[in-house]
């Protein structure tokens, strides 16, 4: 059986996901921020999580093996950012969104959730890298409701 990957895309947006920005710092030490909806816990006992990576992604050097990164879950309030960062040739994170971390990874503010990681495993994932992180410390906001994406749109809880 072949699949369309429109039709296959579509498919998989029919799953509700959250909404992360997964911060690096570059070789060139620039704050690199870009949004992705492919986070996933792995494992508690190590705390394990993933995100996966296209392998033509223009800032595909900075991310697909940083020693240090966070993976920040995004509030609802945070949608701009999303978008800003989402978009090709554009993320160098503002100075304002940002602050550095225990382990040199940019930690957006204002974030629901903040995940610093240390680099764990890569694994091939056809036209993405997953990439897997130990969760070296969190940070926790205590209100607020996430940003979630379903069917190529912003969503809410209801």
């Amino acid at each position: 059986m072949s699949l369309d990957v429109r039709d296959f895309r579509n498919a998989l947006g029919r799953f509700a996901t959250g909404v992360t920005l997964v911060t690096a710092v570059s070789d060139a030490q620039k704050a690199l921020g870009m949004t992705a909806n492919s986070f996933s816990s792995v494992s508690l006992d190590p705390p394990l999580v993933l995100w996966s990576l296209q392998n033509n992604s223009d800032v595909y050097d900075v991310f697909a093996t940083p020693r240090f990164f966070a993976i920040n879950v995004l509030s609802s309030e945070q949608q701009s950012h999303s978008n800003q960062y989402a978009k090709k040739g554009e993320h160098e994170l503002d100075p304002s969104h940002y602050r550095l971390g225990k382990y040199g990874a940019p930690l957006i503010r204002h974030a629901l959730v903040t995940f610093e990681c240390e680099l764990h495993a890569t694994h091939d994932g056809g036209d993405h890298v997953i990439i897997v992180g130990l969760v070296k410390d969190m940070h926790e906001r205590p209100t607020g409701d996430p940003l979630l994406f379903h069917q190529g749109r912003y969503g809410e809880l209801r």
